[in-house]
């Protein structure tokens, strides 16, 4: 006899800790990366672009508890990092981070990560949530025959939160006895944030501004206390709870690469123009050869560069980049519009050939779009 098969099991979303706190505002809600979380929050005058000018002009609050944490200890942590990382973590200081890659043996991106230095042979990596088992899955594998390693996935214990704007440090100095200014940035520190003991402190950021990220015990009722606090200290300069939508926009404005988008197994280092953070003299790590390599052999065949539209139309992810005479030279990885820049803005992958053509032509819904080329980042803040 035969019988129907099975539909596969759907695997339930993941949420946060504060995810019956966004459902009560009534935040839209949306799968991310097989996470249930807030894209924006409609209510009250809010949504998209209010989240975006609360974080430009004043402060925002965003819920990345979804990021993972991986953390290195043992006297083969530096040796391993360095292995795997394409910045140079030997230069670290304790309580410094900086930004860095996992990178393929042909140097294009396994992840984009911070890097924390907690102290002498201690490192916390910051990975992409939607990328976290398979970057745990791959350093695993890569650091199996190096000693002196205790590698830990510690991302179910965390809740992070980042507060961001120009008014975050008026804001969360209201609720911490840390002196936040002498934070410098991508430096962190420890300290006890709304009578929360032993929080991570660091001035890090994807925003374009200044900000503050909080590393909590990833309770529900530490993270619902931690998050309500910051909405009422900054209830005076207008704070806002922000979701992706706003957090997408914000660091298309600042420039800054999108795990899926600028980088990816298919876009290497030197194309990706992330080499400002390559260490290639630092000694051997994976995809060191490869990238050498592409240098040797006259520099990349493409080049991530900045568009701004001439007329009317956005150019959203993936649409062709047309030269002026009809050649196709490129894609778009990533674009929208700007809300504090009010212009419509894209990166794109293009020909290095053509990368220095003023004008191009974006193809919107099959209408041929002008657009120029614009220095990257769109967006910078004053200091």
């Amino acid at each position: 006899m035969m019988t129907t098969p099975e539909a596969p099991a759907v695997a339930a979303l993941k949420k946060t800790p504060l995810n019956a706190t966004h459902r009560a505002a009534k935040a839209k809600m949306v799968d991310f990366g097989g996470w249930d979380m807030p894209v924006e929050y409609p209510g009250n005058g809010g949504g998209l672009i209010a989240e975006h000018m609360a974080v430009r002009t004043g402060v925002g609050l965003f819920d990345v508890s979804h990021m993972g944490e991986i953390q290195f200890r043992g006297p083969g942590s530096l040796a391993a990092v360095q292995r795997i990382t394409m910045n140079d973590a030997s230069r670290l200081k304790d309580g410094q981070a900086h930004y860095s890659a996992l990178l393929t043996p042909q140097g294009t991106f396994v992840d984009d990560i911070l890097v924390h230095r907690l102290g002498e042979n201690d490192y916390l990596l910051v990975v992409n949530a939607g990328t976290k088992d398979k970057d745990f899955a791959w350093i695993r594998q890569q650091v199996a025959g190096m000693p002196g390693i205790h590698l830990s996935d510690y991302s179910t214990y965390y809740s992070q939160l980042a507060v961001q704007g120009p008014r975050a440090l008026d804001t969360l100095k209201q609720l911490t006895k840390v002196d936040l200014a002498a934070i410098r940035n991508y430096w962190f520190t420890w300290g006890t944030v709304a009578g929360v003991p032993n929080v991570l402190i660091a001035r890090t950021g994807y925003s374009g501004e200044d900000g503050f990220e909080l590393y909590l015990p990833a309770d529900e009722a530490t993270t619902v206390k931690v998050w309500q606090a910051l909405l009422e200290a900054g209830a005076e300069f207008a704070i806002r709870p922000c979701g992706l939508g706003a957090r997408n926009t914000l660091r298309l404005e600042a420039g800054m690469s999108l795990y899926g988008h600028e980088i990816s197994e298919e876009i290497n280092v030197l194309e990706a123009g992330l080499d400002r953070w390559l260490k290639l003299d630092k000694g051997d790590f994976i995809g060191r050869e490869a990238l050498l390599a592409v240098q040797q052999q006259g520099g990349p065949k493409r080049k991530l560069i900045g568009l701004e539209m001439v007329e009317r139309g956005i150019a959203r992810d993936g649409y062709t980049v047309h030269s002026l005479s009809g050649e196709t030279i490129g894609r778009v990885t990533s674009g929208s519009p700007a809300p504090f820049l009010k212009t419509n803005i894209a990166m794109a992958l293009v020909e290095t050939d053509a990368a220095s053509d003023n004008e191009v032509v974006v193809e919107c819904r099959g209408n041929h779009v002008k657009a120029r080329r614009v220095p990257l980042p769109f967006y910078k803040r004053a200091k």
